[in-house]
C-alpha cells in the first residue's frame, strides 16, 4: 500500500508498508528549470545531508524518525504516529505547555550543539508520540557552528509562536529559551543575536 500524505515544492511524501509497519518514502522532485546533472547531483547531497542530521540528531539524543534506507534521491524513514506540537499546544494547560516548552528548548540546544541548523524549526515539525518529542523534517537542514545561522534558526520559531500560537508565544519563548540556555552554553551569544535579528527586521518594516 502506498498513501501520498504530503507534497511539497521540494518533495513528496507517501507513507507506505515496510516489515509490519509503516514507513514514510521521501522523494525529491526534479526541478525542469535546473540543468538536468546539477538537479541530480544537488537532489542527491541534499537527501544525504538529510539522512546524517537525522541520524547525528539522535546521537545526541533528540528523537527523529529513525532512518531504513537512502537511494540518490529518495529517503526512507520511521513513520510517527502522533500529534503534532502545534494541534496540541491550545488543548495543554499552562504546565503542560511549559514541561513541552522547555523540552523544545533542551532539544534544539542539543542539535546546535552539535553543530546542527534544523532550518524549519515550526511546532508543525514537532511530534508527540506517546508523551515523546519528535523533531521531524529536516530538509532544510544543514551542519554550522555560526551563531547567525543558529540565531536564524531560532529567531524562525519565534515568529511561528507569534503568527501561530499568539495566545502563548510569550510564555513559550521565556520556557524554551530559558531550557536553552541552560543546556547550551553558547546560548547567550545565540539569543542576543535573535534579539538583533528581530531589531533588523522591524527596521526594515518601519522604512
Amino acid at each position: 500500500m502506498s498513501e501520498i500524505i504530503g507534497r511539497g515544492a521540494e518533495a513528496v511524501l507517501r507513507k507506505e508498508e515496510f516489515m509490519d509497519k509503516y514507513s514514510v518514502v521521501k522523494e525529491r522532485l526534479k526541478k525542469g528549470y535546473r540543468v538536468d546533472e546539477l538537479d541530480t547531483r544537488l537532489r542527491k547531497e541534499r537527501t544525504k545531508i538529510e539522512a546524517k542530521l537525522l541520524s547525528e540528531a539522535r546521537r545526541v539524543g533528540v528523537s527523529t524518525p529513525q532512518v531504513y534506507g537512502r537511494e540518490d534521491n529518495i529517503l526512507k524513514i520511521e513513520f510517527l504516529d502522533g500529534d503534532k506540537v502545534r494541534d496540541v499546544v491550545p488543548k495543554y494547560n499552562t504546565k503542560k505547555r511549559k514541561n513541552l516548552s522547555e523540552t523544545i528548548g533542551e532539544n534544539i540546544a542539543k542539535l546546535h550543539g552539535r553543530g546542527i541548523v534544523h532550518g524549519d524549526l515550526t511546532t508543525s515539525n514537532m511530534i508527540i508520540v506517546d508523551g515523546d518529542l519528535y523533531f521531524i523534517d529536516f530538509g532544510l537542514g544543514y551542519f554550522s557552528d555560526s551563531v547567525e545561522d543558529k540565531a536564524v534558526d531560532l529567531y524562525l520559531l519565534w515568529e511561528v509562536l507569534e503568527s501561530t500560537h499568539p495566545d502563548y508565544r510569550k510564555e513559550m519563548w521565556i520556557s524554551i529559551t530559558g531550557s536553552y540556555k541552560e543546556a547550551y552554553r553558547d546560548a547567550e551569544r545565540v539569543l542576543k543575536r535573535v534579539d538583533e535579528i528581530g531589531k533588523r527586521g522591524r527596521y526594515v518594516s518601519e522604512r
